[in-house]
Order: structure tokens, then sequence, then C-alpha cells
């Protein structure tokens, strides 16, 4: 139960960063720290409401949280979802190299 909902986690960020608009705005907040959200979408040629949906969608990863103080929302990056998925690859590498290894060997006892 507890892989299911590790994987289902991972996919949603894979998902989230699938969109080369949700990636570029995790880049600018992670270079400029926690962003009003009209201020993100001066940086793009689409609409408010347009940016405000690729937030909620890297909201929903977890890669961004919101403040709201007044009438203002603050989004700000979180990186532990990246982690997670860095963590993935590393364990797939893992793997790879296990089975290179075991073909080494293989190859090198028919020598």
């Amino acid at each position: 139960m507890v892989e299911l909902e590790k994987d289902k986690a991972l996919s949603e960020t894979l998902k989230a960063v699938s969109d080369t608009t949700r990636r570029s705005l995790l880049t600018q907040l992670v270079q400029q720290g926690p962003t009003r959200v009209t201020d993100l979408a001066r940086f793009y040629d689409m609409s408010l409401n347009a940016i405000s949906k690729h937030i909620k969608v890297l909201e929903k990863a977890g890669l961004v949280t919101r403040k709201t103080v007044g009438r203002a929302h603050w989004i700000e990056a979180n990186l532990e979802p990246v982690e997670k998925v860095e963590q993935w690859f590393t364990q797939l590498r893992s793997i790879w190299a296990l089975s290179l290894d075991k073909l080494e060997d293989i190859l090198t006892k028919e020598d």
C-alpha cells in the first residue's frame, strides 16, 4: 500500500513536469524564491487564468505551495518531490549497473 502511494506521487510529479510551461514556472520559482502569481504571469504570453491552472497542477504534485496574503497569492517551489524522482532514477541506474556487471561476468567466464 505504501509503495502504491509512493508510485502515485512519483507519477504526479512526472506528469506535472512533463509540460514545458510548468517546468519553466518551477525554474522561475527556484531562481526567484516566493513570487506572486501575477508576477509569474508576466513572463508568459498567456492569461492569468492559464498560469493559475498550471500552478494548480504543480500544487497537486506538491512541487509548489501557495500562501495567501490579503489578495496576493504567493507561490513557492518545493523540491522534495524532485528528490523522489532523483531517487527513482538512482535505483534504475543501480539495476542497470547490476545487470551490466552480470553480463560482464558471463562474458568474462566465456573467454
